[in-house]
């Protein structure tokens, strides 16, 4: 992996500014470049998938609703599965590394630092992200496609996991009364800590709702024909 000197340890841009991170070196990519290529590779698989769902699957037409859920579902693996999964992997030398998804990290923790300080709680949390909502991100795709039986059960699974690790994530940070980010800065707290984990309460939180009466409407049904099978019996 590509080394270049590094700078002092307190001349970085993350907070609280005087945070010892002596192995530190500037990234040589812009925010720009980036964030180009992460809304870019989201955005071609937003649109892949888009296409791929609306054609006929088992079990007939997917509603538009359903088509966009997919395409969270597979952005998710795509996030999950390779970015925090270079993370997982990578965490304890992204400070001086030059890889791009380094890069892309040590962009991300201008809006919380915990990422280049290998915080433990980052490190369980994205491990456990990786490992698990990322490959059943992609298995809740392919079970939507396919019509399989388990497909509601592994949306709850998912969206509920993802669901305590954002909550879990806020909450951590709110205890440390946001240190490791520059409060109130439009870009790097607002955006980035605030909107973009966000996203990863208010969709699975509809998700887990469709799941529940989903599975609850699939229930009843279960429960009435068992019913109706022992009134005919007598």
């Amino acid at each position: 992996m590509d080394k270049t000197p590094s700078v002092a340890e307190n001349q970085h841009p993350f907070w609280p500014q005087d945070l010892s991170i002596p192995n530190y070196v500037a990234n040589d990519r812009s925010m720009a470049e980036i964030l180009t290529f992460l809304f870019s590779v989201s955005g071609m698989l937003l649109v892949g998938t888009w296409a791929l769902t609306g054609r006929e699957v088992a079990g007939g037409r997917l509603t538009a609703a359903r088509r966009l859920v997919l395409c969270w579902f597979t952005v998710c693996g795509f996030i999950h599965g390779v970015i925090e999964g270079w993370f997982s992997l990578y965490y304890p030398i992204i400070p001086s590394d030059q890889s791009f998804l380094s890069q892309l990290w040590k962009e991300y923790s201008k809006g919380d630092s915990r990422y280049v300080i290998a915080d433990n709680f980052t490190v369980c949390m994205e491990t456990v992200t990786a490992m698990l909502w990322g490959p059943l991100s992609v298995w809740t795709v392919l079970a939507f496609l396919y019509n399989r039986p388990n497909r509601f059960v592994l949306q709850l699974i998912v969206s509920l996991g993802q669901l305590y690790g954002a909550v879990l994530y806020f909450y951590t940070e709110h205890r440390d009364g946001y240190a490791h980010s520059q409060l109130g800065h439009p870009l790097y707290f607002w955006f980035y800590f605030v909107f973009m984990n966000t996203l990863w309460i208010v969709i699975p939180l509809l998700l887990i709702w469709d799941s529940w009466c989903q599975l609850s409407a699939a229930q009843s049904a279960s429960d009435a024909a068992v019913a109706g099978g022992k009134t005919k019996e007598e």
